[in-house]
């Protein structure tokens, strides 16, 4: 199953994201826009060409550019799981298009919630 994961640029993504999701032990292959450029990925034509199964969005920090990002993926129909910190205030736009809402408190407990989640919806 690929994965790809959205998330804003406003954070340390992939010390907090990137590598906490590949040390995680999970048997998945995640897509990271971001892990060798900053440069705009096209992310667009990833969804419109069905590389990728889910979608995984960080949402903590609210952004414009993930928001228009997981409007595509929604229109052509991608299951989108969102995760995001405790205490960070979560949009109700993306409550509506997700198929899961994941709160967590820390990085171990992020693999701990999305191995449950993906132990009991993945075949």
């Amino acid at each position: 199953m690929k994965i790809y994961v959205s998330h804003s640029r406003s954070f340390d993504y992939k010390k907090d994201l990137y590598d906490v999701l590949e040390n995680s032990g999970l048997n998945l292959e995640f897509i990271f826009p971001h892990k060798d450029s900053e440069e705009a990925f096209d992310s667009k034509s990833l969804f419109q060409n069905k590389q990728c199964d889910l979608i995984l969005a960080e949402g903590s920090y609210q952004a414009t550019g993930q928001g228009i990002e997981l409007g595509w993926a929604n229109i052509l129909g991608f299951k989108i799981v969102t995760i995001y910190k405790e205490g960070s205030h979560l949009s109700n736009s993306l409550r509506k298009i997700s198929v899961e809402v994941i709160e967590y408190v820390d990085s171990s407990d992020l693999v701990n919630k999305l191995t449950v989640y993906f132990q009991q919806n993945i075949a």
